[in-house]
């Protein structure tokens, strides 16, 4: 289904342009009222909003709350919090809906909304598409009335006190752990619930700094995180992205786990303990071919998916299993949330690490991954890629040599202008071939004009 403004996470763009204009997002507003209204019997509505920490984000809250406000509804303002704490505050409140305004890993000029149900679960896509419809119906007036202030809610201390139940008092006594914010909507909330704990916190990129959310700080830098480790002699290291629904770990000797990795990791130990719901857990299409062997090996199966954690989720519930996750660092764990949480998932993998006893660098050892070459290009425009031969050939090439030992995958990002293209196999010459010849042969060339080169990465 192709939409005109969803992406594979909401509505996203740069602040200012349309999409993300105060015109377009007040309309929006309107068009939510009347989505939601049509399955409330018309009563008045109950909206929770929250945002990260960018610049932009009090315009657009108030751009979109006043379309809400104009159809006579009620809209209660959570803040800066993560985003896993809108959907919980939504279940909490009994309220109608939940937005979450924020473009998540991307840089501080974007920004964007994502949109929660009345269940506190992303919306379908026939659910956006209806949305979409109604922004094709719907014009907000042009005069406004004097509307209410907005309604405050704190929705950071319940979600901290939720988290913190999850281990027991002092569990992490003696433990020092590095923990980088990247300036976004978890510095009030992983620190404290760490230290809480018992944890020695070292921290970094934790203050609200919209300006320079996700820069050189964060999951989308983990550099940083590494040389904190390091710096610090922590036992492990988290990041988060600029709204918190992400991790990336690094290991106690500052190396970066891979997101497969982790996801092994949790899913090999639930298996062994007898939790892992179906004995299966749901990875996405990108995921490391290593990970379905990882689980094969210890009785385990992997479900696979399109991109999008709405699609782990929707498949989870579909088959009633209890984890799923993202290599990019989005895992669920549907016996305590609906919604990718990189609190909860650094939580969950330390109290792997608190039940064995053994290092995280030991731990991922048991996830070998395959070659896997990434490679992704900026684009202006994004074209169908039926419109490019050269590039389907390369392609074709490319999948020709792989002869059924590996994959190519391609697509156009959902949230950023570009191409990502991935290639994983066994032989790591062979995987490298075809990347050369994706990037010469295809991605170098697909008819779009080329924002920065392509950018090779190897794991």
């Amino acid at each position: 289904m192709q939409l005109r403004y969803f992406g594979t996470d909401g509505i996203r763009g740069v602040f200012g342009e349309p999409p993300m204009d105060a015109a377009f997002l007040r309309r929006l507003g309107y068009a939510l009222a009347g989505y939601i209204a049509l399955r409330s019997s018309g009563r008045r509505l109950q909206i929770i909003i929250g945002r990260d920490t960018r610049v932009s984000g009090p315009a657009i809250l108030s751009a979109l709350s006043e379309g809400l406000l104009i159809a006579g509804h009620r809209v209660l303002d959570a803040g800066i919090v993560p985003t896993p704490a809108v959907p919980e505050s939504v279940l909490e409140h009994h309220a109608d809906f939940g937005v979450m305004i924020t473009a998540s890993h991307n840089p501080p000029s974007d920004n964007g909304v994502k949109f929660f149900d009345q269940h506190g679960l992303k919306l379908s896509e026939m659910a956006e598409a209806e949305i979409e419809t109604w922004l094709g119906r719907v014009n907000a007036p042009d005069t406004i009335p004097a509307l209410p202030v907005l309604e405050a809610i704190d929705a950071v201390e319940p979600y901290r006190m939720r988290r913190n139940l999850l281990l027991p008092h002092h569990a992490l006594a003696n433990w020092i752990i590095a923990v980088d914010c990247g300036f976004g909507a978890t510095g009030a909330t992983t620190p404290e619930v760490l230290r809480r704990l018992g944890a020695d916190v070292r921290i970094r990129a934790t203050e609200p700094d919209g300006a320079r959310i996700n820069t050189e700080a964060g999951s989308e830098h983990p550099q940083f995180l590494s040389a904190l480790v390091h710096e610090s002699g922590a036992r492990l290291g988290l990041a988060h992205d600029g709204d918190g629904d992400r991790l990336v770990v690094c290991d106690e000797t500052g190396s970066v786990v891979d997101g497969d990795e982790v996801l092994g990791i949790l899913a090999l130990h639930a298996l062994r303990a007898g939790t892992l719901k179906n004995r299966q857990i749901v990875a996405t299409v990108q995921s490391n071919l290593g990970l379905d062997r990882a689980l094969a090996s210890a009785g385990g199966h992997v479900v696979r998916v399109p991109v999008g954690d709405r699609q782990v989720l929707h498949k989870l519930l579909e088959l009633g299993a209890s984890l799923g996750g993202e290599n990019s660092g989005h895992y669920i764990f549907t016996e305590i949330s609906r919604c990718g949480d990189g609190l909860l998932a650094a939580l969950q993998l330390i109290q792997v690490l608190r039940d064995t006893g053994r290092p995280l660098s030991a731990l991922r050892r048991e996830v070998p991954l395959l070659p896997q070459i990434t490679a992704n290009v900026r684009v202006r425009v994004k074209r169908p890629f039926a419109e490019l031969p050269l590039f389907s050939e390369a392609l074709h090439a490319a999948e020709s040599t792989l002869d059924g030992r590996g994959r190519v995958l391609v697509r156009y990002s959902g949230t950023e202008k570009k191409i990502a293209s991935a290639a994983g196999g066994t032989s790591a010459d062979g995987i490298g071939t075809i990347a050369r010849n994706l990037k010469a042969g295809g991605l170098a060339r697909v008819g779009c004009r080329i924002k920065s080169p392509p950018a090779i990465l190897v794991r």
